[in-house]
């Protein structure tokens, strides 16, 4: 029986990888879309939504837009790494597709009443789609058999010395996700992902492998460029593409629970996620800690290879 998923997202390179994870595996039933700013704008970020699934053969799948900005506070500038589009400024080669005329919470809502089971959301850009969600519906929570986001370092951050991406961009809407409210969550912060990180070599091999693995890999330049400037390393970070992985099979990563927060004053650690790890407490959350490294990257080659 598969389970219904939900991507709410801001593609981004690593975002296109974790949607053609879902859109490729057959143990999940991909039922939605919903985008959020982050990587690049609202605009691109949907546009982008919808060129990458049409590409990938799953038109079908409704993509609504959501919020253009964080709840609260101007996120203070957007990423570079995916460069100027989001894919490398190769977003247009992609078909052009239409989106859903509701917005990404009434999708949400009524992707949620639709479902005869539990619904599984992977969050993988800011949480603000997903916040707004949980204020506005409250009484849909039963509906959400789990959300696995990826956001968060609990050793640091990738955009500040403190912060992750993601938490960064909207540190309300993380905390009011992460702390204030009980859906079951699976956190994968990069931490993991980072260590989950690919080389060029298995680029070259998911390029050789199927036309959507040469689409894929066709829009990686920028992200790789970043990543030799800044860490002088042939390779990349699928962090999105992660956290789908554990939503398609659950317990493919390790976790440990822990009790959260988000900091969101507007000092030096704005946007930090911060986890007691003096010991695995009964509240809190589950956080990815480990997993089988190279099984983890085959299983990625074989999916994203077909």
């Amino acid at each position: 029986m598969t389970t219904p998923l939900i991507v709410d997202t801001d593609p981004g390179i690593d975002d296109a990888f974790a949607l053609a994870l879902a859109a490729h595996s057959p143990e999940v039933d991909l039922i939605g879309v919903t985008t959020v700013f982050g990587n690049v704008s609202l605009e691109h970020t949907t546009r982008n939504a919808l060129g990458l699934l049409a590409a990938l053969g799953r038109p079908d799948v409704p993509v609504a837009a959501g919020a253009a900005r964080p709840l609260v506070h101007p996120q203070p500038h957007v990423s570079r790494a995916h460069g100027d589009d989001g894919l490398s400024g190769l977003a247009h080669t992609l078909p052009v597709g239409t989106a859903d005329p509701r917005d990404a919470v009434t999708l949400l809502r009524d992707l949620l009443l639709a479902a005869e089971r539990p619904v599984t959301i992977v969050p993988i850009g800011p949480l603000t789609n997903i916040a707004l969600l949980l204020a506005a519906h409250p009484g849909l929570k039963e509906k959400i058999d789990r959300l696995v986001v990826m956001g968060g370092g609990l050793a640091g951050g990738n955009i500040t010395a403190a912060a992750e991406f993601n938490l960064w961009s909207d540190p309300e809407a993380a905390r009011r996700v992460l702390v204030d409210e009980d859906v079951p969550v699976t956190l994968v912060p990069m931490d993991l992902t980072q260590r989950c990180a690919v080389t060029a070599q298995w680029l070259d091999l998911l390029s050789a492998s199927s036309p959507t693995g040469a689409l894929l890999t066709s829009f990686t330049p920028a992200y790789l460029a970043t990543y030799r400037r800044f860490l002088g390393w042939d390779g990349m970070v699928l962090h999105d593409a992660v956290a789908v992985a554990e939503a398609i099979r659950p317990g493919l990563l390790t976790t440990a629970r822990h009790p959260v927060e988000v900091d969101c004053a507007h000092g030096p650690g704005r946007g930090a996620l911060i986890a007691d790890r003096r010991l695995e407490a009964q509240g809190g959350i589950d956080v990815a800690v480990d997993t089988d490294l190279d099984g983890l990257r085959a299983f990625l080659l074989e999916r994203l290879g077909h």
